[in-house]
C-alpha cells in the first residue's frame, strides 16, 4: 500500500533528489578552478582528480530516483498516470548512476590543459572521437534527457483525459522545456550555431531544472494523494 511509511519514504526521495543534485553541482562548480557554469556541462565536473564529488552526486541522485520509482509505482494512477512513468523514472535513476561510474570526456577547455612532459600544454579536447568511457557516459544520458520528457508527456496525456488540465499543461510544458533546452545544449556544444557558443551550460541547467523540477512536483503530488496511515 502506498500509505505505508516505507512507500512514502521512497516517494519522498523523488522530492529531494532534484534540489540536492542541483545544489551539489552548483557548489562543486563554484569551487573548481577554470569552470564556467555558463559554458561547461555539469558532467565535466566529474573529470579530473576532484571529480569524485560530482561522480558521487550522480550516483546518489540516481539511487534516490530509483527509490522514488518504487514508491511512485505504488501510487494511484490518478496521481501519476500510466505505469510507464515509474519505469522511466527508474531508468533515469540507472542512467544517473551510470553517469557517475563512466566519466565524460573533457570538453570546452575543462578541465584546463595540463603541461606535458616536454613543457608543452596537452589539450583536454584533443580526441576527435569520444573515448569508450565517454561514449558509455553519453549512452547513460539517454534515459535521463529523453526518458523524463517522455514520462512527462505520458502524464500530461493521462491528466488531460481526466480533465485535470492544470497538471496536464504543467507536465507538457516541463517536458517540452527539458527536451528543447537539451537540444540547444547539444547545438551549443556541437558548435553548429555560433551565437550559442559558450552558452551550453546555461541550456543544460535549464533542461535539468525543468525535468527534475517536474519529478519533484510529481513526487509531491503522489505523496499528497495518499492518505496517511
Amino acid at each position: 500500500m502506498h500509505n505505508s511509511p516505507g512507500a512514502r519514504a521512497q516517494t519522498a526521495c523523488g522530492v529531494l533528489a532534484g534540489p540536492l543534485f542541483v545544489g551539489a553541482f552548483t557548489a562543486i562548480g563554484a569551487k573548481r578552478a577554470g569552470y564556467d557554469w555558463r559554458a561547461h556541462a555539469v558532467s565535466s565536473l566529474a573529470c579530473g582528480r576532484e571529480g569524485w564529488l560530482q561522480r558521487a552526486n550522480f550516483v546518489l541522485t540516481g539511487v534516490l530516483y530509483s527509490c522514488a520509482a518504487r514508491g511512485i509505482a505504488r501510487c494511484p494512477r490518478q496521481s501519476t498516470g500510466p505505469r510507464l512513468i515509474p519505469a522511466l523514472l527508474g531508468a533515469a535513476g540507472a542512467g544517473l548512476i551510470g553517469s557517475g561510474i563512466f566519466v565524460t570526456d573533457p570538453a570546452g577547455g575543462f578541465p584546463p590543459a595540463a603541461p606535458g612532459e616536454n613543457g608543452s600544454s596537452q589539450g583536454t579536447d584533443a580526441a576527435a572521437w569520444p573515448s569508450f568511457e565517454g561514449s558509455l557516459h553519453n549512452l547513460c544520458a539517454i534515459p535521463v534527457f529523453a526518458g523524463i520528457p517522455v514520462a512527462g508527456l505520458a502524464s500530461a496525456l493521462a491528466a488531460a483525459r481526466r480533465k485535470d488540465y492544470g497538471w496536464a499543461c504543467y507536465s507538457a510544458v516541463s517536458s517540452l522545456s527539458m527536451a528543447g533546452n537539451f537540444l540547444l545544449f547539444g547545438a551549443a556544444f556541437g558548435e553548429r550555431v555560433p551565437r550559442l557558443l559558450r552558452k551550453g551550460g546555461i541550456f543544460q541547467r535549464m533542461s535539468i531544472a525543468a525535468g527534475f523540477g517536474w519529478l519533484s512536483a510529481l513526487s509531491l503530488r503522489c505523496l499528497s494523494s495518499a492518505p496517511r496511515p
